[in-house]
């Protein structure tokens, strides 16, 4: 049997080398997957010397001149075994050997190997070819980048969804990265998966690179990605990422068209009602004058003068108030205390606090329950989860709970005790408690709560026109009953 030549590294990070007996280069690495090894590279020797075609993951625009024996296990061989058997075993290996990330050491030696830093006394290189890099400014494929620097939605969920295919797929963690952003055909997500990729790169997890991209990464998709990473399943928690944000804007999508026509009577209705009061009721003040020296004027007609020579006289005040105003609210919401006040109003907003409710529970037991399927202990898994909700009353709630169970508590006590979650939720879990399982009906409850959002979303959305018709009807009318009042009661005295 021929021997084969290894680099690679233990569970530790260590560099090892070696040599093993088997007869196919596949066996070889079989083997070094049974020793817990990251294989960096595999070259068969034969009399002292190599035999060429060496191995390294991810590396596919890589050649192996093999010591300048040329047509021997060349670039192509590599970079077949580079896809179909160390790539996969090295994922293999993250999992079985206990590194409990699929952002750990094998993603970052793939990531050396993809840019070629490893190779057979100084022969072997792996640099990619100048044709195979992007110009700047425009994608892999030659087309310009899109200005812009607002990622959407729909862009992150394609993200999410082609990363856990890559890595899916057994491509390194760091090759999937700059693949995905050479590929990126938008400057602001082009920006971004520069600098994930970058602090990835020097030893930065996926989960902590997204958190410094707050307002690109949700808090639940940073959570659920922190949670794969630790539970060494990252492609599943990107599948799950991915899922929800296409169901999200898909419902976002279907919300803005049922709002459009609303929305149009709002904004319309509103300046024609605005003119109105402003322009139009000044003209009627004279008529009314004799009608208001008797004491006759109705009191809505007094309203609506009174609200007329305010908004003429300082309309221009109120419109720099509300900028100031709203200003000042969107930076007071960016604080953790403003953002407490907000989730908590959320909670509070009649028709929408409990579909808010709802969704934050839903999502919290899912990734509670997807953590407790992957053997992640439950402290940690709550720990998790509560940053997953989305929503900081709960996070509070959940991080009590937490405590409780440190003291040998049950988990559906305190979750009923604060008032947050529904009490078939409780009712549930504390029943998936008692026959120990817990992880699964935590789904089963997410899947429910999830169809019963979008039945009352959809439902809100289709009452909210008549709604919105109704308000519009309703400034109009009093406008209108204000004018005509005086004006029937001066022809009645006539």
């Amino acid at each position: 049997m021929p021997d084969f030549h290894y680099t690679a590294r233990d569970s530790a990070g260590k560099k090892v080398t070696g040599v093993v007996t088997a007869a196919t280069r596949r066996d070889a690495l079989a083997q070094l997957d049974k020793r817990s090894l990251f294989p960096l590279q595999v070259d068969q020797t034969t009399g002292g010397g190599s035999a060429g075609g060496w191995f390294s993951f991810g590396s596919n625009n890589g050649a192996a001149n093999g010591h300048g024996k040329k047509g021997v296990n060349g670039a192509a061989k590599a970079n077949g075994l580079a896809k179909t058997d160390g790539v996969a075993k090295a994922n293999g290996a993250t999992k079985a050997g206990g590194a409990g990330s699929t952002n750990s050491a094998a993603n970052r030696l793939g990531g050396d190997a993809a840019k070629g830093k490893s190779g057979t006394n100084g022969k072997s290189s792996s640099k990619p070819a100048a044709k195979d890099k992007p110009a700047k400014g425009t994608a892999n494929d030659g087309s310009p980048r899109r200005r812009g620097r607002r990622v959407s939605a729909q862009m992150l969920a394609t993200l999410y969804a082609q990363l856990a295919a890559l890595l899916r797929s057994g491509v390194p963690l760091l090759r999937s990265l700059k693949v995905l952003k050479d590929q990126t055909s938008h400057a602001g997500l082009y920006e971004v998966m520069e600098s994930i990729y970058s602090q990835v790169e020097e030893g930065s997890t996926l989960a902590e690179a997204m958190a410094r991209h707050p307002r690109v990464f949700s808090e639940m998709a940073i959570s659920m990605v922190r949670a794969g990473g630790e539970g060494g399943f990252l492609e599943d928690a990107l599948t799950r990422v991915a899922d929800f944000t296409e169901k999200q804007e898909d419902m976002k999508g279907r919300t803005m068209g049922a709002l459009a026509y609303p929305a149009f009577l709002a904004v319309v209705g509103t300046l024609v009602v605005t003119v109105l009061i402003v322009f139009f009721v000044p003209k009627f003040e004279e008529m009314f004058a004799r009608l208001r020296d008797k004491g006759e004027l109705p009191g809505i007609t007094e309203w609506l003068l009174a609200l007329s020579h305010f908004l003429g006289s300082y309309g221009w005040i109120v419109l720099v108030g509300l900028f100031i105003g709203g200003w000042l609210i969107r930076q007071r919401l960016q604080t953790e205390e403003g953002k407490l006040v907000r989730d908590r109003l959320q909670l509070k907003l009649p028709g929408l606090g409990k579909i808010f409710q709802n969704l934050a529970v839903s999502r919290f037991c899912r990734v509670l329950g997807t953590l407790l399927h992957n053997g992640v202990p439950i402290l940690r898994s709550l720990e998790i989860s509560s940053f997953s909700a989305g929503n900081r009353v709960l996070a509070q709630a959940i991080n009590n709970a937490s405590e409780n169970i440190s003291a040998g508590e049950s988990l559906a006590a305190p979750l009923a005790a604060s008032g947050h979650f529904p009490r078939t939720v409780v009712e549930m879990i504390a029943v998936a408690e008692e026959s120990n399982s817990l992880d699964s009906v935590l789904t089963d409850i997410a899947d429910g709560l999830d169809k019963r959002n979008w039945r009352q979303l959809d439902l809100f959305v289709r009452l909210l026109e008549p709604v919105m018709l109704l308000l519009m009807a309703v400034m109009v009318l009093l406008v209108v009953v204000a004018l005509l009042l005086p004006v029937l009661k001066m022809s009645s005295t006539i």
